[in-house]
């Protein structure tokens, strides 16, 4: 599938229907089609959609939070003039406003709104309606990019995605060479460990995850075990709800439950831990019975595609492996370095099992 699209001007629709060659004001002539031709981006898509650009986004409307903070780490945060209220939400230090938000969530977009901010290009993740989005972005000459920032198994096909279509190629190898650093600390440290059976918990109770999901991946980059590896029949994003009893009967040895994602502190740790210790049945899994209990808000804890997640795991699940590795000091560094805003201190955003 190709769509071609123009850059926008003023003068746009006149020109367009002037030959090759164009007069400029003093009487040189100018080859202008051929430098915007020269200018071109020719980028491909996760969904193995080929879009032709006019040139690096200079402006972009971009739905869902991770794909936000992938712009942010990039460089390219501030040519973001429309998102999500999600995005907003969880990031406030996007530095958006009202008028800028064009849907609620991954779906019911404004594409009268979209097309009032006059973006370069709109980016929205695959679980988006990026169909129906296509379609009717087109009638108003925006391209569409599907890049899936939140799938960790695609975190560098995103990244390098990004970096084209924002003409950030440099800095988007800069966050990779960062999630990279992370990835041999733990490839290296936990090569040959015995995995820790685990249950990973997002948002709601008993909604855990599947192959696929990113966090079994995460799960088994920290030299864990997914308890529900073999299960089936999942979402979109591979999340599955599960009978309280099948979790007691495959006994982990440690618990993880991620929370709602926000960049605002929120404290929902003790609420949570209550919660799960006085689950029927659960106070004799060994997980509890060990106090193998951590809780995380997933602003922290699936940044950079879940790679910050991985090594607090790790770090929980093999202690002495991982001796002298510094999870906080990894977090600190992708919130002030990569999103450039403040973070207050890590354990408002994770706390492990001594915590």
């Amino acid at each position: 599938m190709t769509t071609a699209f123009r850059r926008r001007t003023v003068l746009g629709a006149a020109l367009a229907s002037l030959p090759v060659l164009g007069l400029a004001a003093c009487g040189d002539v100018t080859v202008e089609s051929q430098a915007e031709a020269a200018e071109q981006l020719t980028i491909i898509d996760d969904q193995d959609r080929e879009v032709v650009l006019p040139g690096p986004a200079q402006k972009a409307v971009v739905l869902n939070s991770y794909t936000n903070e992938f712009l942010r780490a990039i460089g390219a945060g501030d040519r973001v003039v429309g998102v999500d209220r999600a995005s907003l939400e969880r990031l406030p230090y996007l530095d958006l406003g009202e008028d800028q938000i064009i849907a609620e969530g991954l779906d019911q977009l404004n594409y009268e709104a979209i097309a009032e901010l006059e973006p370069d290009v709109v980016v929205m993740p695959r679980n988006a309606v990026w169909q129906e989005a296509a379609e009717q972005l087109e009638a108003f000459g925006i391209p569409l990019i599907v890049a899936t920032a939140w799938d960790t198994e695609v975190v560098e096909e995103t990244l390098t995605l990004l970096g084209q279509v924002f003409g950030q190629e440099d800095t988007a190898q800069t966050v990779l060479d960062f999630r990279g650093e992370i990835a041999g600390i733990l490839q290296e440290r936990l090569a040959d460990v015995e995995p820790v059976p685990v249950y990973l918990e997002t948002v709601e109770p008993y909604l855990t995850t599947l192959p696929g999901s990113g966090f079994h991946a995460m799960i088994l980059a920290a030299g864990g075990a997914n308890i529900f590896e073999d299960a089936a029949g999942g979402d979109a994003q591979e999340e599955l709800t599960v009978d309280p009893a099948e979790v007691v009967l495959r006994d982990p040895q440690f618990v993880f439950h991620e929370f709602e994602p926000s960049a605002e502190p929120v404290d929902r740790f003790d609420a949570l831990r209550t919660d799960i210790a006085d689950r029927p049945g659960w106070d004799g899994m060994t997980a509890l019975a060990q106090g193998n209990v951590a809780i995380a808000n997933g602003w922290a804890t699936s940044a950079l595609g879940k790679s910050i997640g991985a090594l607090y795991l790790g770090t929980w699940l093999h202690p002495q492996e991982m001796d002298g590795v510094d999870p906080e000091a990894y977090l600190t560094r992708w919130v002030t370095e990569f999103q450039d805003t403040e973070l207050s201190a890590p354990t408002d955003y994770v706390q492990g099992p001594s915590s």
